[in-house]
């Protein structure tokens, strides 16, 4: 039991008991100080919680003074700890204690029957499982989860820690929210907070992501069982935040009193080496001097007279202006609701700036953009806005918010805007609040394009949340930066971690100017290195069109231009170029198309109303929540669904007699007879390689006699029901889902679960073998040593070797798998495999047979072909985010890789093509090539190291032609926005490569 006294109480004890001795353990984390006082019975009697803001010295300083009046003239001993206090352990000569060591040593005095320990910090999360063989789980190059982590996202919010956590305690409902990167989490919290999502959903929702992201990231398989203590910042001050976690366990952990100061009374129980004089360390800590130790680079101007160039330079790219108060006639007007602000301009008949406005949306972009137009109207009663045109998050909710005529890709818009002043431009980079968008021209079409869809460091939001913490404006902060002598190498990190390498940076003496020419730097590497990974950035084109706000940042535009070894073009309204090249979209299409104005006038913004509301959608078993926005109580705008079956009555979206292979695909499967149960009920997981050989196993065990239990199409609460026992935060995420999979048939009860190994595929004679791809092979090994409910259970796994290359051995194989559970004769599993074979037969047919009958139906209606190319899991709509919907709902037919591949001869490749999946990718891709009306989209799960050479072949085989590529990454963190922005600049890019 720890024992705390008052301070009157540890005055007397002193006075009474000056001989004992006392122990003095600081614990110097990424954020804060801590410092607990032990005396020789173990009892605290003192702790001290300080934020230090890089101030690591002046902190202590003030810490240890508050113990003089107590301590004054004693001797006593002390040890220090934490991830920022090896430096002061070093200069100063103190002893040092390894945190995790400091954490267990304390664990085990205090609470010695503790199994687990879960210890988030400001940068830094950990799990400890204790026992005879302590395993330690630490995050690493990534601080997502973390107490940083939960802060940005309540300053996104606009409350603090605290209000977060009793908002929690209201929600109704929860939202998948990714943590794994601080600020791209803004990307899933944003949208909702603009579709006007409870704030108390919200804050449970991100509460829940760094359980998630805590359980499946960092224990990776490993069962947190037994007594669990919860230790550090958030889990002490977050009540809600230990709920998640308890409910998401399935237990109860504890949180023990003085759980903030563990760390610092395991340095406390270590602390027997060496006595100190209390003033003399003060004193030292006075006098302690910080080296300037930090890596620098040159400048980014040599001079004054370099940097009035540089303005003076791009000070010409301007736009062309027109004064507003002495215009009369027709205008048009761009919208570009940003992630986090609104962009507007309204143009002349001649394409000229009339007015604009660039402001934050506070979570609120229709009353942003209903202010402005009120405002224009109003001031500017001669000025006729004839055709309205609306992009970026918001496109479509201020599209029907307003009643604009029209909306634009984000691509497209930025496209319009850029050619506008460089008609011959080849590439564009746009570097948005959270988004960074490249995009590459050939021949006036846009020809590939680069997304940040795994990690937004480097975007605005990230210099904004440095700028601010470090108590400047983002315009401060680049007039800083571009005076810097010594600008800090900080490389390109996530933002949270960025965070202590500014901190150290500040501890090894750079001022605030270099630290801000670092950030900006970083930016571009970003940019660069990481979004469009390029390894000679002079490739990247003659003429470059630079985009986004952070781009006004005349540092980010510098470094850019210094990385690039070439001059680019900044327009003076870098910030506007969306909104700008909208404005210009309704322009021209009201010279080509006059029709009547159907934007709201300014009686009818005066009576303006928007309400919002959350429903679950009943129309399948996904049960979607939805977001209705009702405007003037008419129109209305429903988000969240994943199809289009509740905001559009067109049948072809759901018929796979229509036009969508992957619908299709999934309907066979759902209609395969189940069987009797004569001899048992066997369950075949519905993931990977099971996604195309689904028919082949239901044949072969319903014609044994067996009742099949298929585990049902993925949803998220899959991945959520075996995120616990995966064992690699890296694997793909079909892999991920097959531990919900395992899940669900063990629930179900099945006599046994058949999931075998199998090293080969069927030899399609398309490449040089036919191997399956690793994970897909031996998968079944990890969840038999990684699920301890499969080894528990009484339900027998079936996880033999086995292929399907080889009909005559599969049968002896088969009878030797199955004889120790069930008595099958040889002869009827032979029987039952020929008709397996048979029924995979036909499968593969009416998949084939169809996709013909897709492309002559695609053809008839003049739509666009898109061969989806991947593996067969792709076609399960939790894996591919519904691509297949959205690809439909632009009105393109929808192939997959398989339906097309078998059309093409083999032929020798130039790498080594020994894998079925990628065999056929190849040979889909050829035919595409062959097919005017077809494209090709890649599908690319995360996790699959060939993944790489599949794209750089597949590139090449469409390089000469004029086919557009574009790959998706699949993922449960990939960002939907950003997929729905890569199919749709594709869309836009082949309408004009098409126009006359």
């Amino acid at each position: 039991m720890i024992v705390c006294y008052t301070i009157f109480e540890k005055l007397r004890m002193v006075g009474a008991f000056g001989g004992f001795s006392v122990k003095i353990g600081l614990d110097v984390g990424s954020t804060t100080m801590k410092c607990v006082v032990l005396d020789d019975q173990l009892n605290v009697l003192h702790t001290d919680y300080r934020r230090h803001y890089s101030q690591i010295p002046q902190t202590g300083v003030a810490m240890l003074s508050s113990l003089l009046p107590l301590l004054d003239g004693k001797q006593v001993y002390l040890a220090v700890s934490g991830s920022a206090g090896m430096g002061l352990s070093q200069n100063l000569k103190l002893p040092f204690v390894q945190e995790v060591y400091a954490t267990r040593l304390a664990v085990n005095q205090f609470l010695p029957s503790s199994d687990v320990v879960i210890e988030l910090g400001g940068e830094d999360a950990k799990i400890l499982f204790l026992g005879t063989h302590m395993e330690v789980r630490m995050n690493g190059t990534c601080a997502g989860g973390t107490g940083s982590f939960i802060d940005q996202m309540a300053s996104l919010l606009s409350v603090d820690q605290a209000e977060l956590d009793q908002l929690a305690m209201q929600a109704k409902q929860s939202y998948s929210i990714a943590s794994r990167c601080g600020v791209f989490a803004k990307s899933d919290v944003q949208p909702l907070l603009n579709q006007g999502a409870d704030k108390a959903d919200i804050s449970l929702s991100i509460l829940q992501s760094v359980v998630n992201q805590t359980i499946a990231g960092l224990a990776q398989g490993r069962p947190i069982t037994g007594q669990v203590v919860y230790l550090g910042g958030p889990l002490t001050f977050l009540s809600s935040l230990r709920k998640a976690f308890d409910t998401t366990l399935g237990l109860e952990g504890i949180c023990p009193t003085n759980s903030l100061f563990y760390v610092a009374m395991g340095s406390a129980l270590m602390a027997n080496e060496q006595s100190f004089e209390l003033r003399n360390l003060i004193y030292s800590l006075e006098h302690y001097e910080v080296e300037k130790a930090f890596t620098s680079i040159p400048p980014l101007f040599e001079g004054t007279d370099a940097y009035e160039t540089f303005k003076t330079r791009h000070a010409k790219a301007r736009l062309v202006k027109a004064d507003p108060a002495h215009y009369h006639g027709t205008a048009f007007l761009g919208v570009d609701a940003g992630s986090t602000t609104v962009k507007a301009c309204v143009i002349d008949d001649q394409g000229r700036l009339l007015h604009s406005r660039y402001q934050a949306n506070n979570g609120n972009p229709v009353q942003a953009v209903k202010e402005f137009l009120s405002s224009f109207l109003t001031t500017y009663p001669n000025i006729e806005l004839v055709k309205s045109c609306s992009t970026g998050y918001g496109e479509h909710l201020i599209k029907n918010a307003f009643n604009f005529e029209y909306s634009l890709v984000e691509t497209m818009a930025h496209y319009t805007s850029a050619c506008a002043f460089l008609p011959d431009v080849d590439f564009i980079i746009d570097i948005g609040g959270q988004d960074i968008k490249c995009f590459k021209i050939v021949d006036g079409v846009i020809d590939d394009i680069f997304l940040n869809e795994a990690c937004s460091s480097g975007c605005g939001s990230f210099l904004q949340t440095f700028s601010n913490a470090l108590g400047y404006s983002p315009q401060e902060a680049a007039e800083l930066a571009v005076k810097a002598q010594n600008p800090v190498d900080l490389g390109s990190r996530c933002t949270v971690f960025m965070n202590s390498s500014v901190k150290q940076a500040q501890k090894d003496g750079a001022s605030v100017a270099d630290i801000f020419a670092g950030l900006a730097i970083s930016v571009v590497k970003n940019a660069l290195y990481k979004v469009i990974r390029s390894t000679d950035p002079s490739m990247l084109g003659k003429h470059i069109v630079v985009q986004g706000g952070t781009f006004l940042n005349d540092a980010v535009l510098r470094s850019f231009e210094v990385e690039l070894g070439c001059e680019v073009i900044r327009i003076d309204e870098a910030g506007l170029m969306g909104a700008y090249g909208c404005a210009l979209f309704a322009k021209t299409q009201h010279q080509r198309f006059v029709q009547e104005k159907t934007a709201l006038s300014l009686a009818e913004l005066q009576t303006f109303s928007h309400r919002t509301k959350t429903i679950h959608c009943k129309g399948c078993t996904n049960n979607c929540l939805l977001t209705v926005n009702t405007f003037d109580g008419e129109r209305k705008l429903i988000s969240g669904n994943k199809c289009d079956r509740i905001v559009s009555p067109q049948t072809f979206v759901n018929n796979p007699e229509t036009l969508n292979i992957y619908a299709f695909k999934q309907q066979y499967l759902d209609r395969l007879s189940v069987g009797t149960n004569e001899r048992g009920r066997i369950g075949l997981p519905l993931q990977l390689n099971f996604y195309e050989q689904m028919p082949f196993w239901q044949a072969f065990f319903t014609s044994l006699g067996f009742e099949v239990v298929m585990s049902p199409p993925s949803t998220r609460q899959t991945y959520l029901d075996g995120q616990s026992t995966i064992p690699s935060d890296t694997i793909c995420y079909p892999a991920k889902l097959m531990h919900g999979h395992i899940m669900h048939l063990l629930n179900a009860k099945v006599d046994a679960i058949f999931y075998p190994c199998s090293s080969y595929n069927i030899d399609e004679e398309k490449g040089d073998n036919h191997f399956n791809c690793p994970v897909v092979a031996y998968y079944p090994e990890v969840l038999k040593h990684n699920m301890p409910m499969l080894q528990d259970s009484n339900i027998p796994f079936i996880s033999d070797y086995l292929s399907l290359d080889n009909p005559r051995f599969l049968s002896k194989r088969l009878h030797q798998v199955l004889q120790p559970f069930f008595p099958v004769g040889k002869d009827e599993v032979k029987r039952a495999v020929k008709l397996a074979y048979q029924a995979l037969k036909d499968y593969q047919m009416e998949v084939r047979n169809q996709a013909l009958s897709i492309i002559e139906h695609a053809r008839f209606k003049h739509w666009p072909i898109m061969v989806l190319c991947g593996r067969p899991y792709h076609v399960d709509s939790e894996v591919n985010h519904g691509i297949d919907q959205l690809l439909l709902q632009c009105q393109c037919a929808v192939l997959s890789e398989d339906s097309t591949a078998y059309l093409m001869p083999k032929e020798k490749r130039s790498v080594l093509n020994q894998w079925t999946y990628h065999a056929r990718m190849y040979d889909a891709a050829r035919y595409v090539t062959t097919q005017k009306d077809m494209q090709l989209i890649q599908l690319v799960s995360f996790g699959c190291g060939l993944d790489a050479v599949t794209s750089d072949e597949i590139r090449d085989i469409l390089h000469a032609t004029d086919k557009i590529y574009t790959q998706i990454k699949i993922d449960e963190i990939a960002n939907l926005g950003a997929v729905k922005i890569r199919i749709r600049s594709l869309l836009s890019a082949l309408k004009e490569a098409d126009a006359p």
